[in-house]
């Protein structure tokens, strides 16, 4: 197997950990407005975070929008969650490198939904979904992560984390004005 493919399976295997536990799932199902769900796994040499959020707790409204400031707001929203340095800040000494960012939603896709009561009803309760990667040089020396979130997201409350590393797994509920996610030991 090569080094990359390696690297995946690792990450896949802590995130599975991470999506299919019980407390994930209870917090997946839940839609609640003013808050985020946040995952982290640190696998050899990737850090990985992800990211699950109403839009309404980083926009202000959850659907397509309707008019040219929705869509400038959107726009907007879209170019600041490409900004992972604004985002997550990982222990400097970790030395580690955006190599990723990915963001999905489908209310805020460049064509609007088909017409129709059907289409206002699938984007009721839209959310952001963000995925960053990063490269450590030395994920050892990974023990916390600033999360600028909190500044970027003024109408952002509450932000459950879940971590899973080599050293293990942990829960964090970040509330405003809480900014460090502390790696497992």
């Amino acid at each position: 197997m090569n080094k990359r493919l390696q690297q995946f399976h690792g990450l896949a295997v802590c995130l599975a950990v991470l999506h299919f536990s019980p407390a994930a799932h209870a917090t997946e199902a839940a839609h609640v407005h003013g808050s985020m769900q946040l995952d982290i796994a640190v696998d050899k040499q990737l850090l990985s975070v992800q990211l699950e959020a109403p839009l309404d707790s980083l926009l202000g409204f959850e659907r397509h929008p309707r008019s040219a400031a929705e869509r400038q707001a959107a726009d907007a929203l879209l170019k600041q969650m490409t900004d992972a340095a604004a985002l997550f800040k990982p222990d400097a000494a970790a030395q580690c490198a955006l190599t990723t960012v990915s963001l999905e939603s489908a209310a805020l896709q460049a064509t609007a939904p088909a017409a129709g009561k059907d289409a206002d009803k699938k984007s009721e309760h839209a959310d952001l979904d963000a995925n960053y990667e990063f490269n450590c040089a030395h994920p050892d020396k990974l023990t916390v992560i600033e999360i600028g979130l909190f500044d970027a997201f003024k109408r952002l409350q509450k932000i459950n984390v879940q971590m899973a590393s080599p050293k293990g797994q942990s829960k964090q509920t970040l509330k405003r004005p809480d900014k460090l996610v502390k790696l497992p030991r």
